[in-house]
């Protein structure tokens, strides 16, 4: 009845290729006189998503998680991931072969200063880093005695005899109906914000802010509409596109070529080199430009700029358009999240369906609303103690069934030309225990305190990520990610600078959209979390003294009412989900079948 068309749930290459692999490499190495190379889980653009050619890590170790490095030494090897790949890693990888340890607590410069030995020469591929990292690292390695060495072409891929073309995806045109301002008006800002740098030119590094500014997409990597390609916008004249011509159709071309000259990648150095001979000053995104864009400015004679990209901020800040069709795709994924959520509750308590039948059985309901283009992300499904796996992706080989008692946690998102939606619903089956009653209703309660919040204009994801931990706090826990991320506008579905998380110092501004994640994960039992994206909006308090900012919820599908331990909860706090659950019936009800129409009443009613 179910299929996906998006995802796939082959096991990654792993078991007796992985050592054949090492082994190889560490040849190479040999043969370049390096003692170990750094392999990052990245491409040059420092993308989420990198197509199969670029999935080197992987290759090689056969992690498959969004963040890694690997150092295979000549007598070692050791992986570094974070808190959420803790225990994917020690499933994936070859625990003989790699020793696990931590990406950013402490980091891997850390580790460098106190593991390498005088005289060791690490070798690091300048288009896979930025220019801060490899600080970081050169310092690291100094401090040991050792060198950092910059490569021409990467060993991984001379080793990769199977290693997959580049890909040619086509690009589309994002027509302004959808984008809602021409790219005129955008590079119209984005030259007042050079002005402001006093640069002579930006390139731009992110194909999120190049699709954003040429109102294009594309589909070269899988679930992001990405055209992989780099742009140079001089503080005067015309602007070029740098991408491969066979992705162009004569129509995405005409569109381009209306405000920007479209040439090949291969003049991306040169053209960059030009600009700097004369001593210009490039601004360089610090945290999607490679370290060989660095030092080929530097080496020309120009002056590179590293900052916060500009466009970042303003591709974030969506307009009226952007805002609207969101809207649109959020209620569109209400009535699939509805239709699945309610198969779930009949078909899960018998036990037969597993994991990956619950991730094709969503992807097709949101396939039947008729406008789904790609999920945004690989479908998180996790049942039990898989749940705990807070990236976890379901394989052939992992998959389990649904059992009664367990809890199943589905973190899932589409990309509808009009908005990319995120959410996650965390499901009984069967009878919870009074444990995951306490602990998803902690997690809800701080769930609620973000949708609740009010804030005065300049606050920071920072200052409001303890709002989500609070009611964890109180009983010793808490959850090793951030409690949100922002979300593009059918782009990426994790999108920068603004972040509700420790680490979050971008001013939340009104028209930015962010997750809302707060979680608790037991290792080997179960995982709990709820999400909902928030849209920022002007909060009206009579008397205010500065402006005051709200979220407005824009996910709607229904919260597990079994789940919820109501003698926790505050009057208000039941308020906002009886209120919630209101909204979610009055959006939702219409487009639903009489059998769905009627679970869903039930599920949403008044606490």
């Amino acid at each position: 009845m179910f299929e996906a068309h998006f995802q796939t749930f082959e096991d990654p290459d792993a078991g007796t290729l992985m050592p054949a692999r090492l082994a190889a490499f560490r040849e190479e190495l040999i043969r370049r006189k390096l003692t170990g190379f750094l392999v990052p889980r990245a491409d040059s653009q420092q993308n989420e998503y990198v197509p199969p050619s670029e999935e080197r890590l992987a290759w090689l170790t056969g992690f498959t998680g969004s963040a890694g490095l690997a150092l295979p030494q000549l007598v070692s090897a050791t992986m570094f991931v974070d808190g959420r790949y803790t225990l994917q890693a020690a499933q994936q990888v070859d625990g003989s072969a790699w020793k696990v340890e931590s990406l950013t607590d402490p980091p891997p410069e850390t580790w460098l200063a106190t593991n390498l030995k005088a005289g060791d020469r690490i070798g690091y591929d300048p288009w896979l880093h930025t220019t801060a990292a490899i600080e970081r690292l050169e310092a690291a390695c100094k401090k040991a005695g050792a060198e950092l060495v910059p490569v021409e072409s990467n060993p991984v891929d001379a080793v990769w005899l199977e290693r997959p073309a580049p890909p040619l995806g086509q690009v589309s045109v994002h027509d302004q109906k959808l984008s809602g301002e021409g790219e005129t008006a955008k590079l119209q800002k984005i030259r007042t914000e050079l002005g402001k740098l006093n640069a002579e030119a930006l390139v731009v590094s992110d194909p999120h802010a190049v699709a954003w500014t040429f109102n294009i997409r594309g589909a070269d990597v899988a679930h992001t509409p990405l055209p992989l390609a780099y742009a140079l916008v001089p503080k005067e004249g015309r602007p070029t596109v740098f991408i491969d011509s066979r992705k162009l159709s004569n129509s995405a071309r005409d569109h381009l070529e209306r405000s920007a000259t479209v040439v090949q990648p291969e003049r991306l150095t040169d053209d960059i080199a030009a600009i700097a001979a004369s001593g210009a000053s490039i601004a360089l995104d610090a945290a999607t430009a490679a370290d060989a864009l660095t030092r080929l400015i530097t080496s020309a004679g120009g002056k590179p700029l590293r900052g916060a990209d500009p466009l970042a901020l303003l591709k974030a800040v969506k307009n009226p358009v952007e805002i609207s069709g969101t809207r649109t795709a959020h209620a569109r994924d209400a009535v699939a999240l509805a239709k699945f959520l309610c198969w779930v509750d009949r078909e899960a308590p018998s036990g037969n369906i597993t994991e990956i039948d619950a991730v094709e059985a969503l992807e097709t309901f949101r396939r039947e609303t008729g406008a789904l283009k790609d999920v945004s992300f690989p479908t998180i499904s996790g049942s039990g103690p898989n749940g705990a796996i807070v990236h976890y992706r379901v394989t052939r080989k992992t998959n389990r069934r649904v059992n009664p008692g367990e809890l199943l946690l589905i973190d899932s998102g589409a990309q509808y030309q009009d908005g990319t939606t995120d959410v996650t619903r965390t499901i009984a089956v069967g009878t919870p225990t009074a444990e995951m009653r306490d602990r998803f209703t902690r997690v809800l309660r701080g769930h609620i305190a973000i949708a609740r919040a009010v804030f005065p204009d300049g606050t920071t994801g920072a200052q409001i990520d303890s709002f989500a931990r609070q009611f964890l706090w109180q009983a010793g826990l808490d959850f090793e990610h951030g409690t949100g991320h922002g979300v593009g506008s059918y782009l990426s579905v994790h999108e920068g600078p603004a972040r509700i998380s420790k680490l979050g110092t971008t001013p939340l501004k009104r028209g930015m959209i962010l997750s809302n994640e707060p979680g608790y994960y037991k290792t080997g039992a179960y995982g709990i979390r709820i999400e909902n994206l928030e849209l920022v909006v002007p909060a009206d308090i009579a008397g205010a003294e500065k402006p005051t900012n709200k979220f407005e919820t824009l996910t709607f599908a229904p919260i597990d009412r079994r789940l919820i331990e109501t003698s926790l909860m505050a009057p208000d706090e039941v308020k906002w989900l009886n209120e919630y659950h209101a909204k979610v019936r009055e959006l939702v009800s219409g487009a639903l079948d009489e059998p769905t129409r009627a679970w869903l009443e039930a599920v949403t009613e008044k606490l």
